[in-house]
């Protein structure tokens, strides 16, 4: 049975990923065409999203969108902004978008963003009726309607909390290096960290646990596997985290 959605309220999911070297972001694919002709009207790709149904939870109606892309219900998932803007949907194209969805496009629309975090490697994208593919941050161009200030916020709310909390982990593989995570938060944050001082900051993690495992393979030095401890950082998590430099 079709649900009935909310004209009025609607989310989006930044969906950030990592791949070993660059932080990249999910996009869909949006394509207009005249319904007459046929003939492409325009082409662009926005962040993905869609409206809540009636008596839907803002969070349900994120995961909802997550699961139907990934398949996965335990994605780290955070709300962040809440973007009411009454000139959101003010260039041509998006009106045009919207009217054929057969809606107003002069109605205001509010949309609450929420971003989660994905090891690229560990995530087949299954989208069914759309194209949808990794873009680096840095590289998204143009997106529809307000989606490059959502996404700009997302990353900017991802940054000061990378700062204070340990969300690195949840882009980085169960066991890592620690150049694969030095190599995480430069993606992030836009910097180069130099490598002594990340380590020495690193080596004040508690819940970052060395195992007794390394890289085979390796033509220098094999480097050792950490992996983070969940348990060990909520037993400590009172002590500050600060990854300032």
């Amino acid at each position: 049975m079709k649900r009935s959605i909310h004209q009025n309220i609607s989310v989006d999911c930044v969906i950030f990923g990592f791949d070993s070297s660059e932080l990249k972001v999910l996009l869909v694919e949006r394509e207009l065409h005249d319904e007459k002709t046929g003939e492409l009207i325009f082409k662009d790709r926005t962040l993905t999203g869609n409206h809540i149904y009636l008596h839907e939870e803002l969070e349900s109606a994120a995961r909802r969108i997550l699961d139907d892309l990934t398949g996965i219900d335990d994605i780290y998932l955070e709300q962040f902004f809440t973007f009411g803007s009454p000139s959101r949907i003010s260039k041509e194209k998006d009106k045009q978008w919207i009217r054929s969805q057969g809606r107003n496009p002069d109605e205001h629309i509010v949309t609450v963003g929420y971003f989660s975090l994905l090891d690229i490697n560990r995530v087949e994208i299954k989208h069914k009726d759309r194209n949808v593919a990794w873009y680096p941050v840095g590289e998204v161009g143009e997106l529809g309607f307000d989606h490059n200030e959502i996404l700009d916020k997302a990353l900017s709310t991802l940054r000061d909390k990378l700062m204070k909390e340990p969300l690195a982990y949840e882009l980085l593989p169960d066991k890592f290096t620690l150049t694969q995570m030095q190599t995480l938060y430069q993606a992030i944050m836009g910097v180069e960290y130099d490598k002594g001082n990340f380590r020495k900051k690193v080596a004040k993690m508690k819940y970052l646990i060395p195992l007794d495992e390394k890289i085979v393979g390796n033509a220098h030095r094999p480097p050792r596997l950490y992996f983070f401890s969940r348990d060990v950082y909520e037993f400590t998590r009172k002590q500050l985290f600060d990854f300032s430099v």
